[in-house]
């Protein structure tokens, strides 16, 4: 009986261990489910960031791509320009024709065509979510200053006697004149129709590849004109 005794209290005294190994383990997963956690939050930071983004985002990024260069330089034109001038000297209310004299000045140009996006807002913008498409109106083309590179001017003067004086007046005028005609033929239809096709088309480059890298897909940018 002692021995049968015994060998009940020793099994009583050793029942508390199993116990102790289930406080163990539930004191050792509450770390793991701290990392899970952290793990879950740090995953829906990131498809936030570059995650599919939601209607309306393409827009912002559209503004966010245009607000990098505020000013896009979409075409550029050279060509020759011819200017003709005389100038006839006088003494006092008479002008004496023989010695008119005259000159003709042939000097390239360049004009430069930009489209100014530091004004758009979101009004300019269409996003159709269905058919995927981003519509997108324009401000109207600028179209630069001439450059007149008369260090490359060919200049053809014609008279019987051409003084200093009048040689700076001549050329003064035709400098003139080359500025004039090279604005009009800058802003003739043909040119400002290659200068517009030139920015939709860069403007759809321009925001095509970042929202395709943005996470968007292959979006279709449809780029117009206001009066088009």
């Amino acid at each position: 009986m002692e021995s049968e005794t015994k060998s009940r209290t020793g099994s009583l005294i050793a029942e508390p261990k199993p116990s102790n190994e289930v406080a163990d383990r539930s004191t050792g997963i509450a770390p793991w489910i701290v990392v899970a956690l952290m793990a879950v939050a740090l995953a829906w930071l990131a498809w936030e960031k570059w995650g599919p983004q939601d209607e309306g985002d393409i827009v912002a990024t559209s503004m966010l791509a245009f607000e990098r260069q505020n000013s896009l330089t979409v075409f550029s034109s050279r060509f020759d320009v011819v200017a003709e001038s005389t100038s006839t000297p006088s003494i006092g209310p008479l002008d004496i024709d023989l010695l008119e004299s005259r000159q003709a000045m042939i000097v390239p140009a360049t004009v430069e065509y930009r489209l100014d996006l530091s004004g758009m807002d979101t009004s300019d913008f269409g996003w159709d979510e269905n058919t995927q498409v981003l519509e997108v109106e324009l401000p109207e083309i600028t179209v630069s200053t001439p450059n007149l590179n008369e260090g490359q001017a060919r200049f053809f003067t014609d008279g019987a006697w051409v003084s200093r004086d009048a040689s700076a007046s001549l050329s003064r005028s035709n400098s003139q004149i080359a500025e004039r005609r090279a604005r009009e033929f800058a802003s003739n239809a043909e040119i400002m129709g290659l200068a517009r096709s030139a920015a939709r088309e860069a403007v759809r480059q321009n925001l095509a590849i970042p929202l395709e890298v943005a996470g968007f897909g292959d979006v279709d940018v449809r780029v117009r004109f206001a009066d088009e």
